[in-house]
């Protein structure tokens, strides 16, 4: 009766990857919002990420201005023209946008960051089996004899950091908000990849909502 207890086996792991693939879509939209009386499109557009870490930063925006670029709608990364590592006031940033000729300014920020926990529970799986479960309770000898062949998997927590960011583009003319998005990213793997995920999610939203060139 090996079959039950590989089928029990091969049973309990689906479950667990299923669960992995499942928690490991990167970047999901939990709050959109779009300025309905806004009916321009932003050709150009600065993009600038609040993110503390140099490095981390330059990619970011890099990678909004390349896939922005790719689509067809021109693109400025902040860091290019905006001084670094720190809060840049406002006149500086009106003033590059009117240098730059750019009718929009993207701008993206950490809201929150959380470490979720989810419980695997453990299963029996039984290597050489007398009778199928739950037959052998009925004798206390069959009983005694499974139980030296049962293997116990134990249950384990498995835990994801996720961060909570949220993205808004506004019009530089104006300084109207125009759209706003609020996302759950799951932070696993490769950061670049997650990056260039997070950024054609935006990105995909922003052209379903028409608001670029």
């Amino acid at each position: 009766m090996k079959k039950s207890g590989i089928s029990i086996k091969t049973g309990a792991l689906f479950v667990i990857f299923l669960f992995i693939m499942t928690s490991c879509a990167t970047t999901e939209l939990k709050n959109v919002w779009r300025d309905d009386n806004y009916s321009g499109k932003i050709k150009r557009v600065l993009v600038i990420g609040v993110i503390k870490r140099p490095a981390l930063r330059r990619f970011f925006e890099q990678e909004f201005v390349q896939q922005l670029k790719a689509r067809g709608t021109d693109a400025v990364a902040g860091f290019t023209v905006l001084p670094p590592n720190e809060e840049v006031d406002k006149n500086i940033i009106a003033s590059k946008l009117k240098e730059l000729n750019a009718d929009g300014v993207l701008i993206t920020s950490l809201v929150d960051k959380k470490t979720l926990e989810k419980y695997i529970p453990g299963d029996v799986y039984y290597g050489h089996a007398y009778y199928a479960p739950p037959v052998h309770y009925r004798e206390w000898d069959s009983y005694y004899s499974r139980s030296y062949t049962a293997v116990y998997q134990p249950g384990y927590t498995v835990k994801h950091k996720v961060v909570i960011v949220e993205t808004n583009l506004y019009e530089a003319g104006s300084e109207k908000l125009v759209w706003s998005a609020l996302s759950k990213t799951f932070v696993e793997g490769d950061s670049n990849k997650l990056i260039r995920s997070f950024v054609q999610v935006m990105i995909k939203d922003l052209s379903e909502k028409n608001l670029l060139q």
